[in-house]
């Protein structure tokens, strides 16, 4: 049997401190592969069954993707899969490093944690068993510090942990691993701390030997994404690159959304931080390298994290109106350290200033003032910590907005609970649909729409010949939910196998016929149509499961500023996005994937795709 195929669910609950392994059908990997497709079919029949429990009780899924460790170029992401304590509904996060390739590489498809520990514990995955011990000496510590004291007892290993900020339930407290991978989105450090689960450590093991075959496309596709230009600009200069691109075209977030282009981005952007690179950092067996390692040597903001990557630097930066790319380096290090998601901090501090600014806030944080550096360090932690105002926005601005009341829930710029990552939907139009219909929440890696607002031409010629050239400008949008559509579902895929999506939607170095062609040489049998239609069947099952747990169509929505708002570009060019025309492309995104009015899979729809199939009972 393919190895890939043959890995092992490993359950374990904290509650009794039992561990038992399974190996699931192989039939049901073919139909969702790994990592986020595995994690959702695990966890459906919880969250459709007893939704009604909170995030604390409900299982928690760490799943390599089918791909994870073998040599496929950049396939070394890992899932972790729970319902989410910001959204209410169903979440998940992705992160790169090592951690998924050593996860994988002990046999496991899937690390199943249940129940809630009284005291603090790690667990220890070997080959052969998993180990459940006590994390007491670790509970209080950062993230880097729980990670060294571990890869000190357990050298070559790769830890996931949570810092002070999971501990205190931080609902958009982040997990973190390799020095600096955040798996970052919808909270899941808080549900680690609520089960008073502080690492996961796993060991290294024997990777499986894969056909020769496989191993030629492998190469082959290597290749492709070396040569291709958008894996030689990651290269050269890592995300950062996007501030001044994006700046230019007006979709930099800035001030809290009521701008999209920031005066002083030239301060900012990847020129003004390469000073500070240290050092160039990858993903395990990654052929492009995007990473980057930062120092600031002396001052009040002097320390070393890895980073800072695109979203990071504007939600801490232009987002808060703030200039200085030492402060959003140290910023960008607290949360590290701290363990929370850069997005939404930068947006709970962009909201508090707002806020601030209309005397909306106590009058001890009445003078927050835009752009204050040492206001922001200081904000991150104590939200980390639940003090002052930090115990507010350590709930997210939709229910600091709720708390406030007044005014504030207009700055409030979030979906599902979600705060919105950095990208304008007034400008990016495609990913402000994107943005309104992910089913974890506001989310620029749920679709990547990036066809347009990358120019990639060739990639829209070749994948959706039909919306061409219509596709590829901005502000027509006609097309835009085709693009979404198809980038939904080939996200979809990366994140079942464990790619990164530099390689597929970002780029499109890679097509679906290429990761096909890959997978046919394990014998998991499938062409691009059938690799495709496995994304659009993730789709409906996360559908399906929020819809059980109370989302609709009406959830699917943009905050008001997007909808309502104009913004005025540097050269006089006005950009809306109108509440028609959303309603539109949401109307036409449902048709196409087969919902209803009401943005609910229709039953015909899911029989077609087998969504029943693969809840595992």
């Amino acid at each position: 049997m393919n190895p890939l195929l043959n890995r092992s669910v490993v359950e374990v609950d904290l509650t009794t401190g039992s561990v038992s392994r399974w190996v699931p059908d192989p039939e049901l990997l073919r139909l969702v592969l790994g990592g986020r497709g595995l994690g959702a079919a695990l966890i459906a029949r919880w969250l459709l069954e007893s939704g009604e429990n909170g995030f604390e009780v409900a299982p928690v899924i760490l799943t390599p993707g089918l791909l994870t460790g073998s040599p496929w170029p950049a396939a070394a992401r890992y899932h972790v899969t729970f319902r989410s304590p910001l959204t209410g509904v169903y979440g998940y996060a992705n992160a790169g490093g090592s951690f998924g390739t050593l996860l994988a590489g002990c046999g496991v498809a899937a690390l199943v944690v249940r129940g809630v520990s009284e005291k603090p514990v790690c667990l220890v995955v070997h080959p052969d068993c998993v180990e459940i011990r006590s994390a007491e000496a670790l509970w209080g510590r950062t993230t880097g510090e729980t990670e060294d004291c571990l890869i000190s007892e357990f050298p070559g290993a790769s830890v996931v942990s949570i810092g002070p900020a999971g501990e205190n339930r931080v609902l958009y407290a982040s997990l973190m691993n390799d020095g600096g991978r955040a798996a970052g989105r919808c909270g899941g450090g808080a549900v680690w701390g609520a089960k008073r689960l502080k690492a996961v450590v796993a060991l290294p093991a024997e990777n499986n030997d894969l056909s020769k075959s496989f191993l030629a496309v492998a190469v082959q596709a290597s290749r492709k994404v070396r040569s291709c230009p958008v894996s030689q600009v990651l290269s050269r200069w890592g995300t950062p690159f996007l501030v001044s691109i994006k700046n230019e075209v007006g979709d930099l977030p800035t001030k809290n959304r009521r701008m999209v282009q920031f005066p002083f981005a030239d301060r900012v952007d990847a020129h003004a931080l390469e000073p500070y690179r240290i050092a160039r950092k990858g993903c395990r067996g990654c052929p492009i390298v995007c990473g980057r390692v930062s120092e600031v040597s002396g001052g009040a903001y002097a320390g070393r994290t890895a980073g800072p990557e695109y979203e990071t630097i504007d939600a801490l930066g232009p987002l808060c109106y703030c200039s200085d790319p030492e402060a959003i380096i140290h910023a960008n290090l607290l949360c590290n350290e701290l363990g929370m998601d850069t997005i939404s901090t930068g947006n709970v501090i962009a909201f508090a200033m707002e806020c601030s600014e209309h005397g909306m806030l106590d009058r001890a944080w009445n003078r927050l003032d835009w752009g204050d550096g040492r206001a922001i360090t200081s904000l991150i932690t104590e939200i980390a910590h639940r003090r002052g105002l930090g115990g507010l926005l350590a709930n997210g601005v939709q229910r600091a907005a709720e708390a406030i009341g007044s005014e504030a829930r207009c700055f409030a710029m979030e979906v599902k609970g979600m705060e919105v990552p950095c990208q304008d939907p007034r400008v990016a139009k495609g990913f402000g649909l994107a943005h309104a219909t992910s089913n974890r929440g506001a989310d620029h890696l749920y679709a990547l729409p990036t066809m347009d607002t990358a120019h990639l031409d060739q990639a829209g010629s070749d994948l959706l010949p039909h919306a061409m050239p219509e596709l590829l400008d901005p502000d027509d949008v006609t097309y835009k939910p085709d693009m979404v559509k198809f980038s939904e579902e080939y996200c979809a895929v990366s994140d079942a196998l464990g790619i990164c999506k530099f390689t597929t939607t970002e780029s499109y170095a890679l097509y679906p016929e290429d990761v096909a062609q890959g997978l046919n040489t394990l014998g998991v049998g499938l062409d691009a149509g059938a690799l495709l239609e496995i994304g659009e069947r993730l789709v409906n099952l996360e559908r399906l499961i929020n819809t059980r747990l109370g989302l609709s169509g009406s959830d699917d929505r943009l905050p008001d500023r997007f909808t309502d708002e104009a913004v005025v570009l540097e050269s006089g060019e006005t950009k809306s996005l109108p509440l028609a025309v959303f309603s539109g492309m949401l109307a036409r995104y449902y048709r196409l994937r087969g919902w209803t009015p009401n943005g609910i899979p229709r039953n015909e729809t899911a029989r077609r795709l087998g969504v029943d199939k693969v809840i595992v009972r």
